[in-house]
């Protein structure tokens, strides 16, 4: 089953991940990282395919996804 490890004190709040992910799974989090943004959220291990478009997407590489 993948897994996606996001690092959300180097998110910056972009939005590409949760634009791109196929099975919309990437939300914003309720919560503010360090540099006061929401950042990206993973919800639902279930759904993900790996197809790491998310990772792929990602400008700073806060984004890992393990198959």
């Amino acid at each position: 089953m993948p897994k996606i490890v996001i690092d959300q004190e180097r998110c910056k709040g972009c939005g590409l991940c949760i634009e791109f992910c196929p099975k919309k799974i990437i939300v914003w989090s309720k919560s503010f990282n360090q540099r006061g943004v929401h950042p990206a959220e993973f919800t639902d291990e279930e759904k993900c395919i790996g197809c790491a478009f998310c990772a792929i997407m990602c400008p700073d590489a806060a984004i890992e996804v393990w198959r």
